[in-house]
């Protein structure tokens, strides 16, 4: 009797100490879930100033499972567990938010720094007597603009009228002479294609721009939309020139400066960082304009790729 006695003291002793061991561990549970939950919400205060006291669900969330409740599901473990799937849940919440708000501020930095490229004054420029007509081939303008812009002197008609302060910009646009050899479209052509050659380069793109505009069908269409994404390379905004390129050779694909256009809009994507789309696009001039190509071309395309770190 008295052995039976012991034993079941023994037993209740023990029982007792394991009841006070879970009760200690629960305790101690609740007190970093507790901790943990004052966290999240420091976080959330950080991330959301002033906003709501509740929480800011995602508008995708993953699916709820959903809980069945069995005996003893309301013991402190079960509640304990409850609490913690919260906590993951919106901590997931959480982290996507500030994914997508880096993701939004990455975009907002790039639009402003293109904007600021854009926006950047021009560097001075010096007045040039004699520009380098030489250039007229790489516009396509052969002998013509020899011929309709040299003054008998063997000057480029660019002459400038002397000011004790220098030229003023409009000084310089009105020494451009504009031809008249009786075509609208060449003229208007060679007008702009002259203020490129003097660095005038919104004046040039404002000329560029009417002569694709209103002569669209005319040969010169194809040249002055590629002369204007090149006066918008040098005036140092690639991501214009990008656009003038592209429409050049998706509007007029059979133009006699769509293959020019290609090559250009390589080099404005290798301006703009952006090699393998730079890449794409030689391969594209390659493949459709392969036997328009001229030798030199060949060797800018190889120069080129090999800039851009194409394989």
């Amino acid at each position: 009797m008295r052995r039976t006695i012991i034993i079941a003291a023994a037993t209740a002793s023990l029982g007792f100490g394991a009841g006070a061991a879970n009760a200690q561990d629960s305790g101690a549970i609740t007190q970093r879930v507790d901790r943990l939950e004052g966290q999240m919400r420091a976080v959330q205060r950080k991330v959301f100033p002033g906003g709501s006291a509740q929480w800011v669900q995602p508008q995708i969330t993953p699916a709820e499972t959903p809980t069945i409740a069995g005996p003893g599901s309301t013991n402190p473990v079960t509640d304990l567990t409850v609490r913690v799937n919260s906590l993951e849940m919106q901590l997931q919440s959480l982290t996507n938010q500030v994914e997508e708000g880096q993701h939004q501020l990455r975009l907002l930095r790039d639009e402003v720094d293109a904007l600021k490229r854009e926006r950047a004054a021009p560097p001075p420029v010096a007045p040039a007597a004699n520009p380098d007509l030489g250039a007229a081939a790489d516009a396509g303008l052969g002998g013509s603009v020899a011929a309709a812009g040299a003054s008998p002197a063997g000057g480029s008609g660019l002459q400038l009228p002397a000011s004790q302060g220098g030229p003023t910009r409009a000084d310089r646009v009105a020494a451009v002479e504009k031809p008249a050899s009786g075509d609208p479209a060449e003229d208007a052509y060679i007008y702009g294609y002259r203020l490129w050659l003097a660095k005038l380069y919104p004046e040039a793109e404002a000329q560029l721009k009417t002569v694709v505009q209103k002569y669209p069908q005319h040969r010169r269409a194809s040249f002055a939309q590629n002369l204007l994404g090149r006066a918008y390379l040098d005036e140092g905004k690639p991501s214009l020139a990008s656009i003038a390129f592209y429409d050049n050779y998706k509007k007029m694909p059979d133009g006699e400066r769509a293959p020019d256009s290609l090559y250009y809009l390589a080099d404005a994507l290798v301006q703009l960082k952006k090699p393998q789309d730079a890449c794409k696009v030689y391969g594209e001039l390659t493949d459709v304009y392969g036997s328009r190509i001229s030798g030199t071309m060949k060797v800018d395309i190889a120069a080129g790729r090999d800039r851009a770190g194409c394989k």
